[in-house]
C-alpha cells in the first residue's frame, strides 16, 4: 500500500466515525461541542490502531491498568508527564468502556470503575493550568459527560440489537451499575422493562 492509499484508508475511517458519533449522539439525545466531538473522532480514529491502544512490555503488548496508569500521574515528575498520564487513562477508560463494556462480566474490575477512573482522569485535566482553554472545556465536558458518552460509543460498537439471555442479563448489569439511558432503552427494544425485571430477580 503506497502513502496516498494509507492516507486515503485514514481518511474514510475517520469520515465513518464522525458519521457514527453524529448518529449516536443524536439517537442518545446527547449535546456535544464541536470540539469535544472532534476530540472524539481523533480518540477513536488512533485506538482503532491496537499499536496505539496497547502497551509494549517485557511480557508482550498489553494494555496497563487503569491503577498502573493513575500510578503513573502521581509518581509523574513534571506537571507535563501528570497531565499526558491523565490524559491517557481518560482516553483508555473511555474507549474501552464505550467498546467492550460486554466483556467486562467477565472480569472483577466492572465498566463503573472505568467511568469513575476515566471521569475523574478528565475532571482533574479540566482544572490543570498546563491545558489549552479550549481543551480545559474539552475535558470538562468529557468529565461531566462520561457515562453519556460511553452510552454514545456503546452504541457505535452495537452491530445490532442483542436477543439471548446473556445479553439481557448484561445490560440489566450495566443499567443497575450505572443507570444508563443507553442500557435501559436497549431493555425495552428487546421487551424487558428495567424496574419490572430488577423486582422479577428479587424475588426469585
Amino acid at each position: 500500500m503506497n502513502d496516498e492509499n494509507k492516507v486515503l484508508a485514514v481518511a474514510n475511517l475517520r469520515e465513518f466515525f464522525h458519521n457514527s458519533l453524529d448518529t449516536a449522539l443524536s439517537n442518545q439525545r446527547v449535546d456535544a461541542a464541536d470540539h469535544t466531538a472532534h476530540y472524539i473522532v481523533n480518540l477513536l480514529t488512533l485506538y482503532s490502531r491496537a499499536d496505539e491502544l496497547y502497551d509494549h512490555t517485557d511480557d508482550g503488548r498489553r494494555i496497563k491498568p487503569l491503577a498502573f496508569m493513575l500510578s503513573d500521574a502521581l509518581e509523574a515528575g513534571t506537571a507535563l508527564e501528570r497531565d499526558q498520564a491523565l490524559r491517557r487513562l481518560g482516553d483508555v477508560a473511555l474507549f474501552m468502556a464505550g467498546f467492550f463494556a460486554h466483556s467486562f462480566s467477565r472480569k472483577l474490575i466492572d465498566i463503573d470503575y472505568y467511568i469513575s477512573m476515566g471521569g475523574g482522569a478528565y475532571g482533574h485535566l479540566s482544572e490543570s493550568t498546563r491545558a489549552p482553554v479550549g481543551f480545559r472545556d474539552v475535558f470538562l465536558e468529557l468529565a461531566e459527560k462520561f457515562q453519556r458518552f460511553v452510552d454514545v460509543l456503546n452504541e457505535i460498537s452495537a452491530m445490532s440489537c442483542g436477543n439471548n439471555d446473556n445479553d439481557i442479563l448484561r445490560l440489566y448489569e450495566i443499567w443497575m451499575r450505572t443507570g444508563s439511558t443507553r442500557a435501559a432503552t436497549r431493555l425495552r427494544c428487546l421487551g424487558v422493562e428495567p424496574s419490572l425485571f430488577s423486582v422479577s430477580l428479587q424475588t426469585q
